[in-house]
C-alpha cells in the first residue's frame, strides 16, 4: 500500500512505478475511523509479534485460505 499526495492533473512517480493491473484508489479521508475493539486488536497483535509469537506469511494464508 502507498499512500500519495495528488494534485489531481499529473500523474505522480508512485503510480507510474506499479506494474499493470487493477488498482482501487479512494482518498485517505473517505476511510472508516477504527472502533475502539479494532484498535485494541491491532495494539495486542502488535504486542504478539514483538513477543516474537507472529506466524508466518504461509501458516497465514493457508489458515486464511481454509476458512474461504
Amino acid at each position: 500500500m502507498a499512500i500519495i499526495e495528488w494534485n489531481g492533473s499529473d500523474i505522480p512517480d508512485a503510480l507510474r512505478r506499479l506494474p499493470a493491473g487493477r488498482y482501487v484508489v479512494e482518498p485517505v479521508e473517505d476511510l472508516a475511523a477504527l472502533s475502539a475493539d479494532e484498535e485494541d486488536g491491532l495494539v495486542q497483535a502488535l504486542a504478539s509479534l514483538r513477543a516474537g509469537r507472529g506466524l508466518g506469511h504461509d501458516v497465514v494464508r493457508a489458515r486464511v485460505l481454509n476458512r474461504v
